[in-house]
C-alpha cells in the first residue's frame, strides 16, 4: 500500500473518525483506525461498536488532487498515535507506505515515522445500510433539529431510553422530541413530497447525536437518513455515520403538554435570557439554580434570585405583552436559558398554566419549535 495525501484533508478525516474510537473499546482492533486505499481515493474508518464512522477522501474533486501514486491496499493503525503524527507532520504533504509486514512508514519533509499496522481482516465489517426506510434532508436542517432537541436529554442511565432523541415522521412531519422527565424540546419540519418518506419512531442516543452535529459542516448539501431494526444512518458525499439505536418504548410526550394556558407573556428572548442569567448568579449555590418570575401590572416581569448564605438579586423587565391571570412561579435558571438559546427568534411567548403546572416556550411565529419545562416548588 501507498499513496501521498493532501495533510490538511487527512488531519480533518482522521478527526471527524477519532470521533467513534474509544480506549475502552472490549475489542481490541477497535483502538485502531481502519485505513483502506483505493484508485478512487483513501477511506478512514473508526467504530467504537456504538457509533461508526466512515470518512472519504476522493483522489480528486473539483479539479483538486487530494491523493497520487496510489498503490491500493489496507491495513488498521493505532489511533493513540496516528492523529497526532499527522498534526505535527512538518510539510503539507504525507506520504504513507507499507511492506508486506504492515509495517508503516510516514514521511513528510524531513520526518519519517515507522508504525506498527494491525491486520484489516481482524476489522468488525460495517453494515452497508439499503434500506427503504430513508429519506433526505438539508445537513444545516437536520443540525438545527439536533441543536434545538438534543440538550434535553437525560444524562442519567437510570431511563436509558430517555437518553436519546425521539425521531419520528407522521402527518407528513419530521419531529424530534427530547426529555429528562423535567423539561421538554420538540422541533419538526415538514417534509417535502412526504408521500416517499417513510420512518419508523426510532430513539437515537443523544451521545451519537452531539458527535454527528461536531462533525458535519454548514452547508446546503443534504444528508440522507436510514433506518433498519436497530441502527440509523447518515450518509452525505463523503461521510458514513452509522449509530446503535436505543430499545425499548419511548413515553408518550403529548400529553406532558398542555392544551390550554392561563398566563401569556411575549418577550424578547434576548431580554428574558439575559435576566434570567443574572438572576442565577447568585443563585448557584442551590442544587437546581432556582430563579423566581412573578407578573406585574403594565407588563411588567419582575425576575428574582435568592441564594440566603450568598444575597440575592431583583429585577424588572419589561415584556411586550402580558395576558390573563397574576403568577407567581419558581424554575431551574439552566432549564430557562437552555430553551430560549435553542428558540432561534428574536421574539418568544411563555404560556404558564399556573404555578406548578409545566409552562411551553415558543416562537411568536413559529409553533414548530416547543420547549416545556417544569416548575420548582419553593416553600
Amino acid at each position: 500500500m501507498k499513496f501521498i495525501i493532501q495533510r490538511e484533508q487527512l488531519m480533518q478525516s482522521v478527526q471527524d473518525v477519532m470521533k467513534a474510537i474509544s480506549s475502552r473499546t472490549t475489542i481490541p482492533i477497535l483502538t485502531g483506525m481502519k485505513l483502506e486505499v483505493s484508485e478512487e481515493g483513501v477511506k478512514l474508518t473508526g467504530s467504537d461498536s456504538d457509533i461508526s464512522i466512515e470518512s472519504f477522501i476522493p483522489q480528486e474533486e473539483d479539479g483538486i488532487v487530494y491523493v497520487e501514486n496510489i498503490e491500493p491496499g489496507s491495513l488498521v493503525l493505532q489511533a493513540k498515535y496516528f492523529p497526532d503524527i499527522v498534526r505535527k507532520l512538518p510539510q503539507n504533504t504525507v506520504e504513507i507506505e507499507s511492506d508486506n509486514y504492515r509495517n508503516v512508514t510516514i514521511r513528510s519533509g524531513n520526518a519519517e515515522f515507522h508504525l506498527n499496522g494491525q491486520d484489516p481482516e481482524e476489522y468488525p465489517q460495517l453494515p452497508q445500510l439499503h434500506t427503504e426506510d430513508s429519506f433526505e434532508l438539508p445537513i444545516d436542517l437536520l443540525k438545527n433539529l439536533i441543536r434545538q432537541t438534543v440538550f434535553a436529554v437525560s444524562t442519567s442511565e437510570t431511563r436509558p431510553i430517555l437518553t436519546g432523541v425521539h425521531v419520528r415522521i407522521e402527518n407528513g412531519e419530521l419531529e424530534f422530541i427530547a426529555t429528562d422527565s423535567h423539561r421538554l424540546a420538540s422541533r419538526k419540519i415538514p417534509l417535502e413530497h412526504p408521500e416517499g418518506k417513510n420512518l419508523p419512531p426510532v430513539v437515537i442516543p443523544g451521545k451519537s447525536l452531539t458527535e454527528l452535529n461536531k462533525i458535519l459542516d454548514d452547508s446546503e448539501d443534504t444528508i440522507e437518513v436510514s433506518v433498519t431494526e436497530n441502527q440509523v444512518l447518515f450518509r452525505t458525499k463523503h461521510l458514513y455515520f452509522l449509530s446503535r439505536l436505543l430499545e425499548g418504548n419511548y413515553p408518550e410526550t403529548s400529553r406532558l403538554i398542555p392544551e390550554q394556558s392561563k398566563t401569556i407573556v411575549k418577550i424578547d428572548t434576548k431580554e428574558l435570557l439575559q435576566s434570567v442569567d443574572r438572576a442565577s448568579l447568585l443563585a448557584k449555590e442551590n442544587r437546581n439554580n432556582v430563579v423566581r418570575l412573578v407578573t406585574k401590572e403594565n407588563n411588567h416581569l419582575e425576575i428574582t434570585g435568592n441564594s440566603p448564605e450568598v444575597g440575592n438579586v431583583v429585577e424588572e423587565v419589561t415584556a411586550d405583552d402580558v395576558n390573563g391571570e397574576d403568577l407567581k412561579i419558581s424554575f431551574s435558571a439552566k432549564y430557562m436559558m437552555d430553551a430560549l438559546k435553542a428558540v432561534d427568534y428574536d421574539q418568544v411567548k411563555v404560556e404558564f398554566t399556573g404555578a406548578m403546572r409545566p409552562f411551553l416556550i415558543r416562537p411568536v411565529d413559529d409553533e414548530q419549535i416547543l420547549q416545556l419545562i417544569l416548575p420548582v416548588r419553593t416553600y
